[in-house]
């Protein structure tokens, strides 16, 4: 019998679909990372099994971009990571399984090449017991036999034809851990994660960095009412959402840390008393390094080590006059997750090569136009904390819809 569940639905562009990427990454790390410490190796058995019926015919080159986002990020080798590639309507059709391919050149040439199957009926059921009696088997290179984890993401795009309840408690007492994307309305190619916790009860750390030079002078109480309307849709508090606020231009100056204000009118109070720092130069690259070394820390309030989703926001209306390339690798290296915001006057690809994916930046023509964003923005952020929430608890919900888009889930642990 299904698992009913409350869920907050979110309906996101494909470029939001980055951050699911990103949060199925980081929890398959963490498995690798316990497995390596076990071990001494990092296996896994990933299979993709995706929605080919008619109804998510064009939702084919999302679904593309996020297998091979997800190859390229691992390690392919048949002593590391194996995937496998199912596509499935009433039917199902092997791509290819674990042992096909040797390297990741061919995998992603395999996965460019991939065509929708076409079918009118979706039988969710029948392939998920498919991958569990013919995918994870040794005859298909699967490496269960040797604890090696096995790991299954799901694409689905609507209501199952069959009954899906049954399979997903025989792959559960395999020992697969399943993930299910869902896929709202194939036309629109829009990624619909179910998250089945309340937006409070997500955790981040954000980190605000704002551009105190002098070329932002007029600008900068945009940027403030920006940040403002920013913390008023997050949960503030010690064990929810913490923020700090750091300015910068030649050097950086801090305003408040994480542990400093653990209520949001204290937040506000301090941000309303931003003074502009000003300053000639504009060193983007010292201000990450110093950050990185003096907020994104424990003493500083950061929970870092409990896991809690580790942010930043620059905010900056001009082009860095240092190097910004090794200092945004270093943040990257710590599990920060970047976004940047700039006007026309920034330079564009050293924001993308700050931002964790190019669909973290954001231009406005001018500081005005910071309220054009808004929407976007937090969607993009509040995402963060709630998908590192599903992921941390180590439970997952598949999601399917009827017509009406209700809501019948059936729950994998």
């Amino acid at each position: 019998m299904a698992l009913r569940l409350s869920f907050w639905n979110v309906s996101v562009s494909i470029a939001v679909s980055y951050l699911c990427h990103f949060f199925i990454l980081s929890y398959f790390e963490k498995i690798s990372n316990q497995r390596k410490l076990e071990t001494g190796n990092n296996q896994r058995d990933i299979v993709f099994l995706f929605d080919g019926s008619d109804d998510s015919r064009n939702a084919l080159p999302a679904i593309r971009e996020f297998i091979r986002r997800m190859v390229e990020a691992v390690d392919i080798d048949r002593n590391h990571v194996r995937i496998a590639v199912v596509q499935y309507s009433e039917d199902v059709l092997v791509h290819f399984v674990f042992d096909t391919h040797k390297t990741q050149k061919d995998m992603i040439s395999a996965i460019r090449n991939l065509r929708p199957k076409g079918g009118r009926a979706l039988n969710t059921g029948a392939a998920l017991q498919y991958i569990r009696s013919k995918i994870f088997t040794a005859a298909s290179g699967s490496r269960h036999k040797n604890g090696v984890p096995q790991l299954l993401i799901v694409m689905t795009g609507r209501e199952s034809g069959d009954d899906v309840a049954a399979p997903a408690e025989d792959l559960k007492a395999f020992g697969v851990l399943s993930i299910a994307i869902g896929m709202k309305n194939a036309v629109q190619k829009d990624i619909v994660i179910c998250i089945p916790v309340e937006l409070d009860a997500a955790q981040r750390d954000v980190v605000i960095l704002l551009d105190g030079s002098d070329n932002t002078r007029d600008g900068f109480p945009l940027m403030c009412l920006f940040v403002q309307r920013m913390v008023d849709k997050l949960n503030i508090g010690d064990s929810r959402d913490r923020v700090s606020v750091v300015q910068y231009s030649t050097q950086a100056q801090v305003h408040f840390l994480l542990n400093t204000h653990f209520l949001k009118q204290d937040v506000f109070n301090s941000i309303k008393s931003l003074q502009h720092q000003g300053g000639s130069h504009l060193n983007i690259g010292a201000a990450l390094d110093f950050i990185k070394n003096h907020v994104f820390i424990t003493s500083s309030g950061s929970r870092y080590l409990e896991g809690v989703p580790q942010i930043l926001i620059l905010v900056t209306g001009g082009r860095s006059q240092d190097d910004v390339r090794g200092p945004a690798a270093a943040l990257k290296q710590e599990k920060i997750v970047p976004f940047c915001v700039g006007t026309q006057t920034a330079d564009i690809v050293q924001l993308q090569m700050i931002s964790h994916t190019p669909s973290h930046t954001f231009t406005v023509p001018q500081f005005d136009g910071l309220q054009n964003i808004d929407l976007l923005f937090l969607e993009n952020l509040l995402l963060i904390g709630a998908l590192h929430h599903v992921i941390s608890s180590e439970t997952f919900a598949f999601f399917l819809y009827s017509r009406f888009w209700e809501k019948r889930c059936c729950a994998f642990n």
